[in-house]
């Protein structure tokens, strides 16, 4: 989907973005999205041709955003152990999770909205933003010479949308800190492993 600096079409996003991670896609309306955005419906219909679209771009809008502030709660430049670089991201999370607008995972959340509808093209960019953060995780274990970098990316990957699930149950950020004390575990397991073949 192009990429747009179109004034307009921001602020429709902006509105999805608000509406559709606090609410929900299927109880937000096209007519609550062009309300909050102080626009008519048939404005809307100019930059987005269907509701499904819309979606699909308000998931799309969040992709780069929360790919850089996984980044950065990781300390891409940063120094440390891989395995406390890692647990803060999950340290990040949960601190997120205490803010009372956090709703958990858009991607998960839309994905489990849409989940009798496998080929709709929000789908296919959560599945595509999922993918992304395990290859961008695998790389960060490949620089640290860890065994299986891609095996141990998506163990981690399934602790922290699992992490996600539970606390859409629980409402409790615990869950993530748990999670994230797990995902240490395994990853330094993971590099003694590696000093121990390399000794």
């Amino acid at each position: 989907m192009a990429r747009t600096s179109d004034p307009t079409r921001d602020r429709i996003l902006d509105a999805a973005n608000h509406l559709f991670y606090a609410e929900g896609i299927r109880s937000v309306s096209v007519d609550a999205v062009a309300e909050r955005a102080k626009l008519t419906k048939k404005t809307l219909y100019y930059h987005f041709r269907s509701k499904d679209e819309l979606i699909a771009a308000y998931l799309e809008s969040r992709d780069q955003p929360n790919l850089a502030l996984f980044a950065k709660w990781f300390g891409e430049e940063g120094e440390g152990l891989i395995a406390d670089r890692v647990e803060a991201i999950f340290v990040n999370l949960a601190k997120a999770a205490r803010h009372k607008k956090w709703k958990g995972c858009g991607f998960l959340r839309t994905a489990a909205e849409l989940a009798n509808m496998p080929g709709h093209p929000a789908m296919k960019i959560g599945s595509a933003h999922k993918k992304k953060f395990e290859a961008w995780l695998a790389e960060r274990f490949e620089h640290a010479l860890l065994p299986e970098p891609h095996l141990l990316a998506r163990q981690i990957v399934l602790l922290m949308d699992g992490a996600f699930s539970v606390m859409l149950v629980h409402r409790d950020p615990t869950y993530i800190e748990a999670a994230g004390k797990a995902a240490s575990a395994l990853v330094s397991a993971n590099g003694i492993a590696e000093q121990t073949k390399l000794s």
